[in-house]
């Protein structure tokens, strides 16, 4: 859960020393990189794969308002009512608080069309609180049986649908402090009950901090296990706080196929971009890295107790009179939310990622950047390609800055060029001046 990883840095101290460095240090100049736009291209309708968020809502799910969600085309909530009592969950003795969040912010997801992915590791009360019981402890399974009964009971009385998504991070200690051997024998025990009670439920795992690949001893011997005992989740998921989907997603199937196994689904790295990450800039590369990994993800949410259940992941702040308000990130996604139509190919460069659709009369494209600086150009291609775009040889072409707000509200998109310019080649050329790495932009060409 990323609302308490600042008490497990030591674990991964490599990894977040690293992208402190890389933070701090003087950012790279982007002078002569290039990203390419192929309207010629067809790729689907847009799912908006990045639009998810962990937690983000009030505990009782009646905030943040309906419009910040259907913005920004969002798809998925992650929660299980972390934090509230603490220590607090079924260990404590005190499930209630927990279920009634839980269930408050489930039903607000449905009405809001998204997908709800329900945490049994935070009902239970493994949240980060030290000195708490495990499932299996000493051999002795029954209080989890218990756990597991009360909450399918719950969950069917409640009529809700949701994806399950056992118990997070079990690679690191603060989440699993037992051994691998006691995670997995939980895992298949939790399966096996979710499976008998909910025959068609989305089964989602192992939601690691650790990524997969051949070379995790960890992956492996849950691949190893979950294929002997036929518990294999519908939905392998895991963490990027940092990292990066597209390689990853390719060293998933890697793994996957060195054990016989194929996957179907799209990966659900549900829990993406540390803190530092979290401006306009990165935001959008996340995004259009999520979208060429064909992956769906769900912001990590670094508050704690009240701004963890609220703040939609940290993409707002509320105001003196307690209004909510748009950082600049948000208006990243409010623009990925507004792309319909058809997703079209596009060529990265090595800091600047890009989404690009097509509709009849138009073409967007969103540009994000994980830390470069300097002119960029990106050179869109066959805008002959779509119907009523061309007219009389033109185009217009609107570019806009979406500054990064840190944590203040923003008041939205700053517009630095809006002009006709002739079509050459059925191709045109924008450049865009990008002074500040964390912010992100945007390009709408219409007729």
């Amino acid at each position: 859960m990323s609302g308490f990883r600042a008490r497990r840095l030591v674990a991964i101290a490599g990894a977040c020393g690293l992208l402190a460095a890389m933070q701090h240090s003087v950012p790279a100049d982007a002078a002569g990189e290039t990203v390419t736009v192929d309207l010629s291209t067809t790729l689907g309708a847009p799912q908006h794969r990045a639009s998810g968020t962990l937690y983000g809502m009030t505990e009782n799910g009646q905030n943040p308002p309906d419009h910040f969600y259907r913005d920004i085309g969002w798809r998925f909530e992650r929660a299980g009512g972390a934090q509230l009592d603490r220590p607090g969950g079924w260990v404590s003795g005190k499930l209630a608080r927990r279920w009634n969040s839980t269930l408050a912010q489930a039903r607000r997801t449905a009405a809001l069309g998204g997908t709800f992915v329900i945490l049994p590791h935070d009902l239970w009360g493994a949240d980060g609180t030290s000195g708490l019981r495990f499932p299996g402890d000493n051999g002795d399974w029954s209080d989890f049986d218990d756990f597991l009964g009360t909450l399918i009971t719950d969950v069917k009385t409640a009529g809700i649908s949701v994806e399950w998504d056992t118990w997070n991070e079990p690679d690191l200690s603060i989440f699993w402090g037992r051994p691998q051997s006691q995670y997995l024998a939980m895992w298949s025990r939790a399966y096996r009950r979710i499976r008998a009670a909910f025959p068609n439920a989305v089964i989602v795992g192992p939601s690691t901090a650790g990524k997969p690949s051949t070379g995790s001893g960890w992956w492996t011997a849950f691949l190893n296990y979950a294929k002997t005992n036929n518990v294999l989740p519908n939905t392998y998921s895991w963490h990027d706080e940092p990292g990066d989907p597209v390689p990853e997603k390719a060293s998933a199937d890697a793994l996957l196929r060195a054990h016989g196994l194929t996957n179907s689904q799209p990966y659900q790295i549900n829990e993406y971009g540390t803190l530092g990450q979290q401006n306009s800039g990165y935001g959008g590369w996340f995004i259009g890295r999520l979208e060429r990994a064909g992956a769906d993800g769900l912001r990590g949410n670094w508050g704690s107790g009240s701004n963890l259940h609220n703040l939609e992941a940290n993409l707002l702040v509320k105001n003196a009179a307690g209004q909510y308000q748009p950082r600049g990130e948000w208006w990243m996604y409010q623009f990925y939310g507004g792309m319909t139509g058809s997703l079209t190919a596009t060529t990265p460069s090595s800091d600047i990622e890009a989404v690009a659709t097509k509709a009849t009369g138009s073409a967007k494209v969103l540009l994000g950047n994980r830390g470069t600086t300097g002119t960029m150009t990106v050179n869109v291609g066959r805008l002959d390609a779509v119907p009523g775009l061309v007219t009389g040889g033109q185009v217009r072409v609107i570019v806009q800055r979406v500054p990064d707000s840190g944590a203040a509200a923003s008041s939205g998109p700053v517009t630095i060029v809006d002009h006709t310019v002739a079509v050459s080649g059925n191709s045109t050329t924008v450049s865009v001046p990008w002074t500040n790495a964390h912010d992100g932009y945007t390009i709408t060409i219409l007729p």
